[in-house]
């Protein structure tokens, strides 16, 4: 397995007390290093994405408007929620860089590939930043995928809040399958009612915990993930429907996150050689989030 961080990713910056902080990546990555990981799987620098690559996901204007906001010193808002500073849009193009490398890397001779990175992406929709996100890497990556002959993308996400942007890149293309489990009715309150029969929706009421998840899981997943037969799974690995997470109120613990993992890798095994790319999407509380990844990363390996 390969694991792909930038520098860049921690040096975003956001205000004081702003959740999508850089410490959620720092911290992540000084616990990978303590508990062995890092000496197990390759650490590797991820490149930034070609502006071909994000293209196919969003259009020139907003990779324009991007460049525009982003400032010469301190942080600016794009909304309430999302903000840039003088590394973040560095920092969004090695997220969905990390993302294509990966795709390339499984294409070729790596089976697994964990994309160590923020700001997060899903929420990105094709022509609006929103929910911390800039790009959305995972669907530049899909794109990417796609563009190098892949037939069939399957993008799995169990962050807890929906995958809007995700779903509203991907609404209209059928060879990329989108299955998102969230706490509902949440933010953002926007796709979760798209209808499609490669749209897949698992919504999870507030308080739900492991059993919940699971059945769910295993009853919208399963049969969309054996009738599309990806080629390619991509997973938005968020981590904030942790019990000990401040910003949602699922209760899923790291065995939950092993357990997906392991459903993950079973369904890329049976369809799609093995080939697993995952991103880091959210996950806030700093202890779950960097033991939760090692259980996702332990499991994914």
């Amino acid at each position: 397995m390969r694991i792909y961080t930038h520098q860049n990713c921690i040096d975003h910056q956001v205000p004081a007390g702003h959740p999508e902080r850089p410490d959620r990546l720092s911290h992540l990555l000084d616990h990978l290093g303590r508990s062995g990981i890092t000496e197990q799987h390759a650490m590797v620098d991820a490149p930034s994405a070609a502006a071909e690559d994000i293209l196919r996901a969003h259009p020139q204007s907003h990779l324009a408007y991007l460049e525009s906001m982003s400032p010469s010193e301190g942080v600016v808002p794009l909304d309430p929620d999302t903000w840039m500073g003088t590394s973040s849009l560095a920092a969004a193009l090695s997220a969905a860089g990390a993302g294509c490398r990966g795709v390339d890397d499984v294409l070729a001779a790596e089976r697994r590939v964990f994309c160590a990175v923020r700001p997060p992406g899903h929420h990105a929709e094709t022509a609006g930043a929103m929910g911390f996100c800039l790009f959305n890497s995972v669907a530049v990556a899909a794109l990417h995928g796609l563009h190098a002959g892949v037939e069939r993308v399957a993008i799995l996400d169990f962050d807890v809040h929906h995958g809007n942007g995700t779903v509203e890149i991907f609404k209209d293309r059928p060879e990329v399958l989108v299955c998102s489990s969230f706490q509902h009715p949440f933010y953002p309150n926007r796709m979760h009612d798209v209808a499609r029969p490669h749209i897949v929706h698992t919504p999870l009421q507030a308080g739900a915990g492991s059993s919940e998840f699971r059945t769910a899981v295993e009853r919208d997943w399963l049969p969309a993930l054996q009738n599309h037969k990806p080629d390619l799974v991509l997973v938005s690995a968020g981590f904030d429907a942790h019990q000990q997470d401040p910003l949602a109120q699922l209760n899923l613990t790291e065995d939950d996150f092993t357990w997906v993992t392991g459903f993950i890798v079973d369904q890329a095994e049976q369809h799609a050689g093995g080939r697993v790319v995952s991103l880091l999407e959210g996950g806030y509380e700093l202890q779950a989030l960097a033991a939760s990844v090692e259980a996702h990363l332990r499991a994914l390996a």
